[in-house]
C-alpha cells in the first residue's frame, strides 16, 4: 500500500507520558519542517496518567489530588481536543504524525480516518467495532473501547488514540470518561473473555497495518531511531 508514500512505525515500549509528548511535539515540528520526510506513528504504552484536553471541564475528573496520588496517578493538561481520559499499563496509546496536505485538509475527515483504522484493527480480533453518532471514538454493542482526541497545526497532526487492550477499567472510575455521563468504558481482552495469548505486540501488528491500508501508506519500521527522534528531541 504506497498510494501516498511511507508510515514510519515507532515502537517506544513503556514511556512516561511528559517524555512521549515533547515528542509527538518534536517530530510534529520537525514533519512541519519538511525534516521528517514521511508519515509516523509513535505507538507506546505509559504508565498511569491522567489528560485533560481542551474542552476538559474540571467537574470530569472525580478523583482528588490526593486521591489522583494514592493510586500512583499523573495528571497533564493538553493541547488536544476532547475532554479527561486515562492512558496506563495495557493500553496501546498512538500518535499518528500525519501531514494532511498529503492526505486532504480536513479534520473531520482525520478523525473518521482514524475510527475506520481501528474498527479495521479490531475486526481482527473478532469485534464487531463502530462508531457512536456524534461522538468521537470507537465502540462495541454500545460499550467504548478506544478514545480520540487530536490536535493540528499547519494540517500535521499530533495526539492521537488510545485502545484499551488489557487495561485495568477500574482507573475510569476515576472520572467522567470523555465527559460521556454513564459511558461504559471495555477492553480487547474483556470483549474476547480475557483469551490466552492476546499480546500487545498482536495488536500493534493489527493496528499499524489498518493505518497503513485506511491512509494508503506503505508501513515500515522508522529509520528515525537513534538518530531523528534523538535529534527531535533537542529541538
Amino acid at each position: 500500500m504506497s498510494g501516498r508514500g511511507e508510515l514510519w512505525v515507532e515502537r517506544l515500549g513503556v514511556m512516561s507520558y511528559a517524555t512521549a509528548l515533547d515528542l509527538q511535539r518534536a517530530v510534529a515540528r520537525a514533519r512541519i519542517a519538511g525534516t521528517i520526510a514521511e508519515d509516523v506513528l509513535l505507538l507506546v504504552e505509559h504508565p498511569p496518567v491522567v489528560t485533560l484536553g481542551r474542552s476538559a471541564k474540571e467537574q470530569h475528573l472525580l478523583a482528588s489530588p490526593e486521591l489522583l496520588a494514592a493510586r500512583g496517578v499523573e495528571r497533564f493538561e493538553v493541547e488536544r481536543g476532547g475532554d479527561v481520559t486515562f492512558h496506563g499499563p495495557g493500553q496501546l496509546v498512538g500518535y499518528p504524525i500525519i501531514d494532511l496536505k498529503r492526505h486532504r485538509q480536513d479534520l473531520h475527515w482525520y478523525l473518521r480516518q482514524v475510527e475506520e483504522a481501528l474498527i479495521v484493527a479490531l475486526a481482527d480480533f473478532g469485534i464487531p467495532a463502530e462508531r457512536s453518532a456524534g461522538q468521537t471514538g470507537v465502540w462495541t454493542e454500545g460499550r467504548k473501547i478506544a478514545s480520540i482526541g487530536v490536535h493540528a497545526r499547519d494540517w500535521v497532526t499530533w495526539h492521537g488514540f488510545a485502545l484499551n487492550v488489557t487495561t485495568d477499567l477500574s482507573y475510569f472510575d476515576l472520572m467522567v470518561p470523555c465527559g460521556i455521563q454513564s459511558v461504559v468504558m471495555t477492553s480487547i481482552s474483556r470483549e474476547m473473555g480475557d483469551p490466552v495469548g492476546l499480546t500487545m505486540e498482536r495488536v500493534e501488528a493489527s493496528v499499524v497495518e489498518a493505518f497503513g491500508r485506511v491512509f494508503e501508506l506503505s508501513p515500515s519500521a522508522s529509520p528515525m531511531a537513534h538518530s531523528a527522534v534523538e535529534l527531535a528531541l533537542r529541538i
